[in-house]
């Protein structure tokens, strides 16, 4: 059991005295019994297996936590069998879901078909954490129209681009982290954005019932941003965040065509709701018909806030207040993941005569128009930096604008570039 599952194990005891229906943990599947543990079981009515089918095999047994983790056979195995065998289900497990949406409603259906509706799924601590956001999408925007969904969807990321806003370069910053137990050993999964890609196509597929599958997402992660990056940005007035943004395009009227899903780093203004985020804080921004622009922010991170999302999908288990469907919308939505946004991309160079000349003309190349042109003062003529702005265009246009400046004899490397939230 991992520390989520600790953390579980205190929530469930101390949620006992609520007007809930009992929670009896009979079982915990570990991967050695003999190791202690940080938390007092009562062996009095829990064991502690190593044998999984112990658990998928007991018929007294209703529901099935998983937070293990992963998209291992074994685990998408232990979730599916339970499933099949008429047990309810709640995890964490962001990556297993976003990967196999289609699958799991498929076989919930099925599974209560005969079950008279009794399997649920329970999955709030998937995305954000504590922030109750997946029963926010389920059930509380049924009478409107969402338009856009942004989330800063990961502690760990937040917490470092943080730390590089006060100066910190990002190699020290990843090193703190993994000290502080915020990242792992190895930290692909948070620094690359892949945590946030499958977060993103979740709430896609809650906002808009559209399944997007997660390898078509566009996603860059942190590792490209630099403190050079934070300094350029405080002088726009902005901050620098890793976002998940699902967003439908405007094709006829406002919000009426494609629907882009997308991870990136992202420059948002200082009076922006997702500028308020700091530390391992997560927040979702929600644009809609009728409410306009709604904030969530909360604890996104940490063994107590998503075990407390945990828990409470339990007791809505226990209490029949889970819904039967969990993914309760169901579109045709078409998918176009070249989204189009206003960006910030940073050349590094040698300085040398024609280099702005040469930038408006590739760009000019690629139908892309340049807003802005930022430099602060250059003190090493050999390595340098500029920053173009641009008017909204295509993430294909900017590839291509960047892959060729890329190529010049004055770039150092490939430039950075990132989209920016400019119509706030």
């Amino acid at each position: 059991m991992n520390r989520l599952g600790g953390g579980i194990s205190r929530n469930t005891s101390s949620s006992t005295n609520k007007a809930s229906p009992p929670i009896i943990i009979t079982k915990i599947c570990v991967r050695d019994s003999s190791k202690p543990r940080d938390f007092w079981i009562d062996t009095s009515h829990t064991q502690i297996v190593e044998d999984l089918q112990s658990i998928l095999n007991d018929e007294e047994i209703d529901l099935v936590v998983e937070v293990a983790g992963g998209v291992t056979s074994d685990i998408k195995d232990a979730v599916y069998a339970s499933i099949k065998s008429g047990k309810s289900v709640v995890t964490a497990n962001k990556a297993l879901i976003a990967e196999n949406l289609e699958e799991i409603a498929h076989l919930l259906a099925e599974a209560n078909n005969t079950k008279n509706g009794s399997v649920k799924f329970g999955y709030e601590a998937s995305v954000c954490g504590g922030i109750p956001i997946i029963h926010t999408l389920q059930s509380g925007y049924k009478g409107d129209i969402i338009n856009e969904v942004m989330g800063i969807c990961n502690g760990t990321t937040n917490y470092m681009l943080g730390k590089m806003e006060e100066g910190v370069d990002y190699e020290d910053v990843l090193e703190e982290a993994q000290d502080m137990a915020f990242a792992d050993e190895d930290p692909t999964a948070d620094v690359e954005g892949h945590h946030v890609r499958a977060k993103i196509a979740i709430l896609a597929k809650l906002a808009f019932g559209t399944t997007v599958p997660v390898e078509s997402i566009p996603c860059i992660g942190i590792t490209n941003v630099s403190v050079v990056d934070f300094e350029y940005a405080k002088s726009m007035g902005c901050t620098i965040k890793l976002i998940g943004s699902a967003v439908r395009k405007s094709l006829y009227g406002e919000h009426d065509g494609a629907l882009s899903v997308y991870v990136s780093p992202k420059l948002v203004p200082n009076n922006h709701l997702l500028a308020s985020a700091v530390g391992c804080g997560n927040a979702v921004v929600i644009d809609s018909a009728n409410l306009g622009t709604a904030s969530y922010t909360g604890p996104g991170a940490g063994r107590y806030p998503a075990a407390n999302s945990i828990v409470a999908d339990i007791l809505r288990v226990a209490d029949n207040t889970c819904p039967t469907i969990p993914f309760p919308l169901s579109s045709n939505i078409e998918i176009d993941n070249d989204y189009e946004s206003a960006f910030y991309i940073r050349v590094s160079f040698r300085d040398g005569l024609g280099i702005v000349r040469s930038l408006g003309e590739l760009a000019e190349s690629q139908g892309v128009s340049i807003h802005s042109i930022l430099q602060q003062p250059i003190t090493d003529r050999m390595a340098a930096d500029t920053v173009v702005t641009t008017e909204a265009c295509k993430l294909s246009q900017v590839e291509a604008f960047c892959d060729l400046i890329g190529k010049e004899d004055y770039a150092l490397c490939f430039p950075v570039f990132m989209p920016m939230i400019s119509d706030y």
